[in-house]
């Protein structure tokens, strides 16, 4: 009876072990992934192109010595800004006067020769007409009253020039803009046999940016705008520090030829200056809203992966079930995809825990973030404004 009570405990405290080890190696339910998401929202979407531009002086002018003679003076400050007709220099007049005295003398004696001429035309015509005086004669009075009627107007002429001379001793600035270095000093000759350059002046406000674009970037442009090619299309200016410029440029010329060798065209924007921020011969960023795609989505560059079938998101369904979205990726901002596809608006589209995830399996939101919710809206402009 002993043996039969300890042999029954011996099988009882087996199938108890047994049953402990099963329940021990019995596989745990997993939890349902935990994920974030941003919620799609349809919206038209500017497809932006960055390129490279050189600012430029929008005007230049080499002030030049239009008169030989000695600089006096140099009257203005290098590298300060100057209104057109200011004074820049001062060259030697006196030459100029003592020809402009002489002239003018010169004018006052074919005025007089020419006063002469006039009266003694005038008395060979009346003699002629009593038949008094030979005709030869009168010829040749009515010639000499011609002759000295065009000397009066070659003697003006000259004083008209010397005149233009002495103004021209005055060097004065033909545009307004910043006044750079002076290329000669008190004393030197200039302007003798040569029109010699004494200083250039540039405007600087507005200032240009030259710069290139292929074929088709330009066709998608003018295609999206709904505007010709030379159209006031506004232009970002990308500073250095990569900050944008206060004040946007605008388009305002495009060449009609295309470089054989580079594929490309020639652009150019006008843009404000008036602190000199913007100085010639810098280089920038040029930014430009080229055309707008309907029922796009902006999404975080995180939710976009791609398999041999191309690109894909995975979204949360109502339902919690995650399954998987077809897109196409347009275009990339800084932080976003710019997709159209198999989305729709209000779509909870996975961010963070992708890797815990597949396509039928179940998910938790924890987190959900609007995609445009810190982003002013897109106003898409109409074609010809």
């Amino acid at each position: 009876m002993k043996h039969f009570t300890l042999t029954l405990f011996f099988i009882c405290s087996a199938a108890l072990l047994l049953s402990a080890c099963d329940k021990a190696s019995a596989p745990k339910a997993s939890p349902t992934p935990r994920v974030k998401v941003v919620i799609a929202h349809a919206e038209s979407v500017p497809i932006i192109r960055d390129t490279v531009g050189l600012l430029a002086s929008s005007r230049v002018a080499e002030v030049r010595a239009r008169v030989a003679g000695i600089v006096l003076k140099q009257v203005y400050k290098e590298g300060s800004d100057v209104e057109q007709g200011q004074v820049l220099f001062q060259i030697d007049p006196s030459l100029l006067q003592a020809a402009l005295n002489e002239n003018e003398a010169a004018l006052v004696k074919a005025q007089a020769d020419a006063n002469n001429a006039t009266l003694i035309a005038k008395r060979s015509r009346d003699l002629a007409a009593k038949g008094l005086l030979a005709s030869q004669s009168l010829d040749t009075a009515l010639a000499n009253q011609r002759t000295s009627a065009a000397a009066v107007k070659q003697a003006q002429a000259n004083v008209e020039k010397t005149l233009l001379d002495l103004k021209f001793a005055t060097v004065t600035a033909p545009i307004s803009g910043y006044a750079g270095r002076a290329l000669v000093t008190e004393g030197a000759l200039v302007g003798q046999n040569e029109a010699t350059q004494l200083t250039t002046v540039e405007q600087i406000d507005p200032i240009y940016v030259n710069f290139s674009q292929s074929v088709g970037d330009l066709q998608q442009l003018q295609q999206g705008t709904g505007k010709k090619i030379t159209s006031d299309q506004p232009v970002d200016i990308i500073l250095a520090d990569g900050t944008t410029y206060s004040q946007p440029g605008l388009l305002d010329f495009s060449s009609l030829v295309v470089d054989s060798k580079t594929g490309t065209v020639s652009l150019r924007a006008v843009v404000p200056n008036p602190k000199r921020q913007l100085l010639p011969g810098m280089f920038v960023k040029l930014r430009m809203k080229q055309r707008y795609i309907d029922n796009a989505f902006l999404l975080p560059q995180a939710t976009v992966l791609r398999d041999k079938s191309g690109a894909y998101v995975l979204v949360v369904a109502a339902d919690g079930k995650v399954k998987q979205s077809r897109v196409i990726t347009r275009s990339m901002t800084q932080t976003d995809w710019i997709v159209t596809g198999d989305l729709a608006e209000g779509d909870q589209v996975i961010v963070s825990g992708l890797q815990k995830v597949r396509p039928g399996g179940m998910a938790v939101v924890i987190k959900a973030s609007s995609t445009n919710s810190d982003k002013p809206p897109v106003t898409k402009p109409t074609a010809g404004h």
